[in-house]
């Protein structure tokens, strides 16, 4: 198991790098092919349509520059053709249409003069638009060609049309020296579907494309498709403006990512003999012998720091004790003489008349009385060693706890708020362990806040629908808080959020055993910079240990 957790932990990384770079790089690839099949098209589309503007501004030239009655005199259309032809190529006829739509003047290679045209849908186009470009066809001609017509108003509010025919050949010629990548194909077509010039893989003139004719955009379009035989094509296209054309320009996917393919099989054979290399190293038992070194070291470490622990509060509580002894003993006879004094100078008025000195007196008993309080409170924590078992007020327990922190408390600004519910009654528990706990929690509280932060501390009884009652003591501060993250792991052994302030990760997780050795429950609830709110949950009752119900307490000497 920890071979294959070893080998996952060495090739995942290796995976994520492969797919990352194959992703990447394939990525990176079709956006270029898309980058230049897009300027292509734009280019394309921009060359048409010049081509187009052009025929167009010689037609607008022709009809402006030269008068009706020239243009339909004898002979002169045909000098215009000519001239045409000379300059611009690709002109085929010229013919002069009147308002009725009669041809009235005619040059080319038919006889069309004297020809009706007022019921063709291009007359009733170019008379409506004032211009008109047809699609390619054959028609009287031979070969693919189109028309191209313009308006020119005449005096009277009446008109002609000059029409002229254009050899689609100089399309043909334009896209069979057009070059496309990955055995591509340009052609155009019309808006439905039928080719206007040659293509290489959907026929020539006339015939219909089988593939989706694309959406009207008023920019070129480069998008992906699929062809009726299940083949990805990219595909670039442009509505040329004005005209009834759209451009297609067609490139095989397959083909332009071949090179992409062949460093794609190099990147397989890189990560197939990584594998291996990795499979050799692993099996071969480095990753083995090191990970169970580590966690040899880890448990001696641990049990290191867990008897270190233990003997240090055991060496605290026999100093707490022996320092409260030796410190009683001096006390009681201070107290002793102190009161003799007391009694003396009461007897005799002169003193007793004398409050300073009297104040002096009562001064020396109070400070006597409070170091008492001192040493009853290390006597208490020195007893943690056993398991004492007796009756137990809590308020006692958490006066004195406090009473140690009272002082850091006044000098750090610290707000120390306590609630006990009246309802709370005494519980057999441990007091040792109890000061032990709420010192513990305290601490924590104190560390992690700043001067002038709020500690509360409550009891109250616990609300639930099982027989045995509870207490559960809150502890809340607002401090820095504990991530969200963090929260599993707050009562791990070395487990610190305390980095750079010297804390060890053990507090909570000696608290965590010693709220369990109470039969009790210990939760946390917190955030980053919410503070946090311990919850000890005790029983009033401990159902691990029987104690007898006497008023006097039971110590049973734990066992190591």
């Amino acid at each position: 198991m920890k071979a294959l957790i070893a080998i996952g932990a060495a090739l995942a990384p290796l995976m994520i790098m492969a797919f990352i770079d194959y992703y990447i790089s394939r990525e990176a690839m079709l956006s270029e092919i898309m980058l230049r099949t897009s300027r292509l098209t734009s280019n394309t589309r921009h060359t048409i349509s010049a081509f187009l503007a052009e025929r167009k501004a010689v037609l607008d030239f022709v009809s402006h520059n030269n008068t009706f009655d020239y243009l339909v005199a004898e002979g002169h259309l045909k000098n215009v053709l000519i001239s045409l032809q000379k300059s611009f190529g690709g002109f085929i006829d010229l013919g002069i249409v009147d308002s009725q739509g009669v041809q009235l003047a005619y040059t080319g290679p038919y006889n069309l003069t004297g020809r009706d045209y007022s019921q063709a849908n291009w007359f009733k186009q170019v008379n409506v638009k004032g211009i008109y470009l047809s699609d390619v066809f054959f028609g009287y001609h031979a070969v693919p060609h189109m028309v191209i017509a313009v308006k020119r108003k005449l005096p009277g509010n009446d008109f002609y049309v000059l029409r002229a025919t254009l050899d689609a050949a100089c399309f043909n010629d334009f896209f069979s020296e057009l070059k496309v990548a990955g055995e591509g194909d340009a052609f155009i077509i019309n808006r439905k579907g039928i080719l206007q010039t040659n293509s290489r893989e959907h026929g020539v003139v006339q015939g219909k494309i089988n593939l989706a004719i694309p959406k009207f955009s008023r920019h070129s379009e480069v998008d992906i498709i699929t062809s009726p035989d299940n083949a990805s094509i990219i595909r670039g296209y442009a509505y040329i403006p004005e005209t009834p054309f759209i451009l297609m320009i067609i490139k095989h996917q397959s083909e332009l990512l071949a090179l992409w393919n062949r460093s794609r099989m190099q990147i397989i054979v890189f990560i197939v003999l990584s594998t291996i290399t990795v499979l050799l190293l692993v099996f071969g038992g480095i990753t083995f012998l090191v990970n169970h070194i580590y966690l040899a070291d880890q448990r001696r470490l641990t049990a290191m720091h867990q008897a270190e622990y233990t003997y240090k509060m055991s060496l605290i509580g026999r100093l707490s004790a022996g320092v409260a002894h030796e410190i009683n003993n001096p006390l009681a006879i201070i107290s002793e003489k102190a009161g003799l004094i007391k009694d003396l100078f009461i007897f005799k008025k002169e003193y007793a008349s004398n409050p300073k000195l009297m104040a002096l007196i009562d001064s020396v008993l109070s400070s006597v009385a409070r170091c008492a309080g001192i040493t009853k409170r290390l006597l208490s924590f020195a007893r943690s060693s056993n398991t004492c078992l007796g009756t137990i007020d809590l308020a006692d327990i958490i006066a004195e706890v406090i009473g140690f922190m009272s002082k850091e408390a006044e000098y750090r600004s610290i707000d120390i708020n306590v609630e006990i519910d009246p309802k709370v009654p005494s519980i057999q528990s441990d007091p040792g362990r109890l000061h032990e706990i709420l010192l513990n929690l305290i601490s924590n509280a104190f560390t992690a806040m700043d001067d002038g932060g709020s500690l509360y501390i409550s009891v109250s009884v616990l609300n639930q629908k099982t027989d045995q009652k509870k207490v559960i003591i809150k502890v809340s501060d607002t401090g820095h808080g504990i991530p969200k993250e963090d929260l599993k792991r707050v009562f791990e052994p070395f487990f610190s959020t305390k980095i750079g302030q010297g804390g060890t990760g053990l507090g909570l997780s000696i608290t965590y055993g010693l709220v369990q050795e109470l039969d009790g429950e210990i939760t946390v609830e917190s955030d980053a910079g919410q503070g946090a709110t311990f919850e000890v949950i005790l029983p009033i009752t401990p159902a691990k240990i029987a104690i007898e119900a006497s008023a006097t307490d039971t110590c049973i000497e734990s066992i190591a």
